[in-house]
């Protein structure tokens, strides 16, 4: 005699939320085609790090909007070979995006992004949060 068939159900939910929650605590699940970022709250500014391999200064696109940094990069592939014909060809234009939701307003003006051997490096200066405050007189 079978036992209750929502046992079943029950545990194979349980095992898919364990995947889940073991692949966000190995740093997240990657998307085919999204680019993989660290995001640091280093006190006075966040610093995100992602890694572009393969992509160049000019095919990266870097934007700031509404408190989301967004970031995409495309890479043109070759028509043709140099060296004559190919016999294989896996290497064909790709691209890549990814948008960060940043948890604390950012000072745009002072942003600043560099690019070395493919990892792309933005630093984005918090808002002080004591520069708009004023102190109020209670009559």
């Amino acid at each position: 005699m079978r036992g209750n068939p929502f046992d079943d159900i029950e545990e194979m939910l349980d095992r898919v939320s364990r995947q889940v929650e073991e692949g966000m605590t190995a740093g997240g699940l990657q998307v085919p085609g999204s680019v993989p970022v660290d995001v640091a709250d280093a006190d006075d500014e966040y610093v995100v790090t992602a890694d572009l391999p393969g992509y160049e200064t000019d095919d990266i696109d870097l934007t700031l909007s509404d408190g989301t940094l967004r970031l995409e990069a495309n890479r043109a592939d070759e028509t043709e070979h140099a060296d004559g014909r190919y016999l294989r060809r896996e290497r064909t234009k790709t691209s890549a995006s990814r948008r960060i939701r940043l948890p604390d307003p950012v000072d745009e003006e002072s942003v600043a992004a560099g690019f070395e051997n493919g990892v792309l490096t933005v630093r984005l200066p918090k808002v002080s949060s004591g520069e708009d405050s004023r102190r109020i007189d209670i009559e």
